[in-house]
């Protein structure tokens, strides 16, 4: 960077407040043209924009203004041929250039200049021309970016009614004659003189007639039709990014956005291109024209959503560290409210009630001691005590069955009468008729019950003992409780024993029945039918 280079105003679009342009020497000693635009406040990072061919850096004030407000550091600058930077040939209106090498020199060097005043993360910016130097700067191995938004790329143009092979032959031919220099097919136009009506850059007429006004200040800016040699250039430059393996290199995200009604670039190209880029995208732009950038407010704001998501990414704003932050404080007020009132619900725990069932096996002792003359009865408490063994525990009259067997034996009844009535059986009847003559004998199987007599209104309420289970568990338990049998009232208790390990077989109801007649005589077919009521249990 050398001297100090002018920037031009005009009432539509004033130069941004914190602007520097100043001249540095590109590829050749080239002079050329570069601003440095610097907001106040911190900044997130920085935008080097590179407009299309014949635009110069006040074209894009506004624009420049908008990542200026984002807090971007801004780096704009004339490609040479164009602008205010040098051009090649002493028709300043023709539309020059001499391959693609010196503008990429150019553009590292405008890096080089500009790179202690550019705060990091880089995103680049591109329009047409510039969009297509770009990415080329960036397939070509240049690091400093995260992310490029490039706008109706130059990456394949359209020739009308001529096709791309007769528009190649020809400018290969011109350029080969030595007529490099001249201005391609159709001639020169003015650029001071195309109406409104006729362009097909932008449908916006404010922004139109805004740079019609930039260029009646400074006539220096104009620029016209692209000679021949700007035309070899276009078409090596495109030739060479649409190989697909050109652009694998470049991993940073590139949105390339596409104009709807597009009459001078290839979008055909730029959709290529996006495929072609590990992070490409394409983004439509309905309705727009060429120029993105300057068409209206609708069509141009897309391009800024579509920056804006992407510098999100890239360059966060430094002040949204910050705010989440706070939102965590927020938050934790919310916990005070905190619903461990309902946690208390789990007052379910209650629902073991089935407790009290035990209790009432604990009640039921008390008629059963005004019972004594039925011992027969035990046997199903006896029964259901093995089950219910590990309840008797809760229970404290288990402690004063042990001093008096025989008797508590009896109290069983009342627990197998009501079993009985859960089970509304008639068998059941028929044990307590039994009971009187030598039901004594099926208190054999209860005797061991009487062990823990407690135990066995317990095992009363446990209903779930008419399935096999409760029957299985007091086989187990009669042999250990036979000598309490004999205290009761038989000497044949041993035998019976074996019985009641038969009995928790007893899967089949309607069998006990028969055995309770005979069990009146002997003492084995008792136990049976007092098996039948603790199933019923």
């Amino acid at each position: 960077m050398s001297d100090i280079a002018p920037l031009i105003g005009v009432p539509e679009a004033p130069v941004p407040q914190g602007a520097e342009a100043a001249w540095f020497a590109g590829a050749g000693g080239a002079k050329l043209r570069a601003a440095l635009f610097t907001p106040p406040g911190p900044h997130r990072g920085s935008v080097v924009l590179s407009g299309g061919r014949t635009e110069p850096i006040e074209k894009y004030f506004e624009t420049i203004s908008d990542f200026m407000a984002r807090g971007f550091v801004v780096l704009a600058h004339d490609w040479r041929g164009q602008g205010l930077s040098a051009r090649d040939l002493p028709d300043r209106l023709k539309g020059h250039a001499r391959g693609y090498r010196s503008f990429l020199e150019d553009y590292r060097r405008l890096l080089d200049a500009y790179e202690p005043r550019l705060p990091k993360p880089w995103v680049a910016v591109g329009h047409s021309m510039g969009g297509c130097l770009t990415l080329l700067a960036l397939a070509h191995g240049e690091p400093r970016f995260v992310g490029a938004c490039l706008s109706a790329p130059m990456l394949g143009l359209q020739f009308g009614k001529v096709s791309p092979r007769v528009a190649g032959a020809l400018t290969w031919l011109n350029v080969t004659l030595g007529r490099a220099g001249r201005y391609t097919v159709g001639g020169a136009s003015d650029p001071f003189a195309e109406a409104f009506e006729a362009n097909v850059l932008t449908h916006d007429p404010a922004r139109y007639a805004r740079y019609r006004a930039q260029l009646a200040a400074c006539p220096d800016l104009a620029l016209g039709s692209p000679t021949w040699g700007w035309l070899d250039f276009a078409l090596k430059a495109t030739a060479w990014l649409s190989q697909p393996e050109r652009l694998r290199g470049v991993t940073i995200p590139v949105e390339i956005l596409s104009a709807g009604e597009e009459r001078l670039v290839d979008n055909a190209a730029q959709a290529a291109a996006a495929r072609n880029l590990p992070q490409g995208r394409l983004v439509a732009v309905p309705g727009a024209y060429h120029e993105i950038l300057m068409e209206t407010d609708d069509m141009r704001n897309i391009f800024l959503r579509v920056f804006d998501a992407l510098t999100g990414k890239a360059a966060p704003k430094p002040a949204e560290a910050p705010k989440p932050a706070p939102a965590p404080a927020a938050q934790a007020p919310k916990p005070e409210p905190v619903a461990e009132a309902p946690k208390p619900a789990p007052a379910p725990e209650p629902v073991p009630e089935p407790a009290p069932a035990p209790a009432l096996a604990a009640s039921e002792p008390a008629p059963v001691a005004v019972v004594e003359a039925a011992p027969a009865a035990p046997k199903p408490p006896a029964v259901k005590a093995k089950a219910a063994k590990p309840r008797a525990a809760k229970a404290p009259a288990a402690p004063k069955a042990p001093a008096k067997p025989k008797a508590k034996a009896p109290v069983v009844k009342a627990p197998a009468a009501k079993a009985a009535k859960a089970a509304a059986s008639k068998p059941a009847k028929a044990a307590a008729k039994a009971a009187p003559a030598k039901p004594a004998p099926k208190a054999k199987a209860a005797q061991p019950a009487s062990a823990k007599p407690a135990a066995k209104p317990k095992a009363a309420p446990a209903k779930a003992a008419p399935k096999a289970k409760a029957p299985a568990t007091p086989a187990k338990a009669t042999p250990a409780k036979v000598t309490a049998a004999k205290v009761t009232a038989a000497k044949a208790t041993p035998a019976k024993t074996k019985s009641a390990k038969a009995a928790p077989v007893k899967a089949v109801a309607p069998k006990a029945k028969p055995a309770a007649a005979k069990a009146a005589p002997k003492a084995k077919a008792a136990p049976k039918a007092a098996k039948k009521p603790p199933a019923k249990a």
